[in-house]
């Protein structure tokens, strides 16, 4: 809202600055939960074409504003109050920053004037936020808001994605200016920063390239493996070209899934072990060689293997000390390596012994699971509903639903068993492992592609973190059904043996325990969303059905054996 002075110049306050800021920078979503002292920045950003989706809570929030960055490849936006909101939003800054996807943090913060005074939630934020963000600003001045906007959104997005933050103080959100100066401090903003050094991401030598191309060109079983980075650079149609052209099988991390489909002929996914454990030499493009893919390290790896790792950083790159490292953008790297390989181009073959073998080892470990799905065994264990929700999304077609996976059983079986065919369609725990991420992401997925449904299979320790955002889901009338797999607990029910089972608090509820048969599906349905409870295949199937064609938020309560998973998933040796 404008006001004006007693010149009947029309005056701006930095809320309407910061939101005409971010709208001129092509900010177009917003995620956050509102109060004091930025209630007033959602609104105008409203009015000035920004979506805003509300939430109950910031880390849910937060989590959204993450995964927007990464479906879209533009920051996403988490708007906080001061203080506790501020500190809510570091789990979704934080989680960005691990991931490599772009967002930015905006909370409000106390008066200038009254820091160290113990002011209404205060706290030093830049301080807060300094182990999660990769780039902070603070607008101390009303005039230094239009900068800072464009600065954080830069940075965010600029090399390696990460999470950025960006204070806004109370008493500089009620200054003003005139609305020609506001317009200046824009206009000059913009310019600036187009002129201030970038962050540069160095063109990698064609004569890396040839070694690149040389080394997979000699290698007797190579190997492609690809993750998210390649996911967020859009690197999906370099990656088919790279992989049919020379006929090297690919293995995709996680998030990785779909950027070729899972039913490829040259996917490995089902022959992991074999793939990572016999390559001589693995082109790792936009995946770090971290926890996810065993450091790179034997026993899982062989210890002759050579790495060709692509990857945006630098940092990363010397971090890993790979046989050979290109530095830059992974779809700017698959084009020049398919250059190169185009004039003179080499290919496996479907006879090559490598080939062979890793299809001949897909083969045995696929049909071994699918005499495993075939059975229909009540009550359910993991692998009877996880087989009945990938053919009823498989039977949805194009465009491909995005899935959404987090828990521990349900999201190790889930990603073994469901098939993603289509790029940026899977969500889960990520680099992190960040459980609680279920229900942001959903509303983040359903935000930043209203074309395509969004089906989340959900542990249900793994829903409670953000079960509340159920509300949310109905409030926006989202496409988005969740399936809680509800095993009562933590991996399940009491898995304690006898001896663990004493002291003064025996006869408590095991810490892996939650109430038997929870109504999960009666939670939506107390906001006006369908609820659906399920614990046999028909019925399983027909909620689905429903569930899917209707398009509209739901929850599908599926009653699974207590003892049917593993403590701990596939992480036991872990914990």
């Amino acid at each position: 809202m404008a006001v004006t002075d007693s010149d009947q110049n029309t005056l701006i306050d930095g809320n309407s600055l910061v939101a005409m800021s971010l709208a001129r920078a092509g900010v177009d979503r917003m995620f956050g939960v509102v109060g004091i002292p930025v209630t007033t920045l959602a609104n105008r950003s409203v009015a000035l074409g920004i979506r805003f989706i509300a939430f109950h809570n910031e880390q849910s929030a937060g989590y959204a504003a993450s995964a927007y960055g990464y479906l879209t490849g533009q920051p996403g936006i988490l708007l906080t109050v001061s203080g506790p909101g501020c500190v809510h939003g570091l789990a979704g800054v934080s989680n960005a920053t691990v991931n490599a996807w772009p967002m930015v943090l905006i909370s409000g913060s106390c008066d200038q004037k009254d820091f160290g005074r113990g002011d209404f939630q205060e706290l030093d934020q830049i301080a807060a936020v300094k182990p999660f963000s990769k780039f902070s600003a603070k607008a101390t001045d009303i005039k230094e808001i239009p900068s800072c906007v464009f600065d954080v959104l830069h940075w965010a997005a600029s090399g390696r994605p990460g999470g950025c933050y960006l204070d806004l103080p109370t008493d500089v959100l009620h200054q003003t200016v005139t609305e020609s100066k506001a317009e200046k401090l824009i206009v000059d903003a913009q310019s600036c920063r187009k002129e201030k050094k970038e962050e540069v991401i160095e063109i990698v030598k064609r004569s890396e390239i040839e070694k690149a191309v040389s080394l997979l060109r000699q290698a007797e079983r190579p190997l492609i493996v690809f993750g998210k980075g390649a996911a967020i650079a859009r690197a999906e149609n370099e990656l088919k070209k790279l992989v049919e052209t020379t006929g090297i099988p690919f293995l995709p991390t996680p998030m990785g899934k779909g950027l070729l489909p899972d039913t490829h002929e040259l996917a490995a996914t089902a022959a992991r072990s074999l793939a990572i454990g016999k390559c001589d030499v693995a082109l790792v493009v936009g995946a770090r060689l971290n926890w996810l893919l065993h450091f790179g390290e034997p026993p899982k790896w062989s210890k002759d293997v050579k790495f060709i790792l692509a990857d945006i950083s630098q940092e990363e790159i010397e971090l890993r000390k790979p046989c050979l490292g290109l530095v830059g953008d992974a779809k700017r790297v698959l084009e020049m390596i398919n250059k190169e390989i185009k004039d003179d181009p080499f290919c496996l073959g479907k006879d090559h012994p490598w080939v062979e073998v890793i299809a001949k080892k897909t083969k045995e470990n696929v049909s071994r699971m699918e005499a495993q799905l075939a059975k229909d065994v009540v009550p359910f264990n993991f692998m009877t509903p996880m087989r009945i929700i990938r053919d009823a999304i498989l039977g949805l077609g194009s465009p491909a639903p995005i899935l959404v996976s987090e828990g521990a059983n349900t999201m190790d079986v889930g990603r073994a068993v469901l098939i993603q065919t289509e790029p940026r369609t899977r969500l889960d725990a990520g680099t992190w492992g960040t459980m609680g991420v279920g229900l942001g992401y959903c509303i983040a997925a359903a935000v930043a592609s209203p074309d395509r449904l969004v089906v989340a299979v959900e542990g249900d320790s793994g829903f409670g973190f953000s079960a509340m955002e159920c509300e949310t889901l109905v409030r926006y009338q989202l496409p988005v059904v969740v399936i809680v797999f509800n095993n009562s607990g933590v991996y399940g029910g009491d898995r304690r043996n006898t001896k663990e089972i004493t002291g003064p608090y025996k006869d408590d509820p095991a810490p892996t325990s939650f109430v038997p048969g929870a109504g999960y599906h009666l939670l939506i349905e107390a906001f006006g969303g369908r609820g659906y409870l399920v614990g046999k295949p028909d019925e399983l199937k027909s909620a689905l059905s429903e569930a899917f064609s209707a398009r509209k938020p739901a929850v599908i309560n599926v009653t699974i054996d207590p003892y049917a998973g593993a403590e701990s998933g596939r992480m036991q040796h872990k914990n």
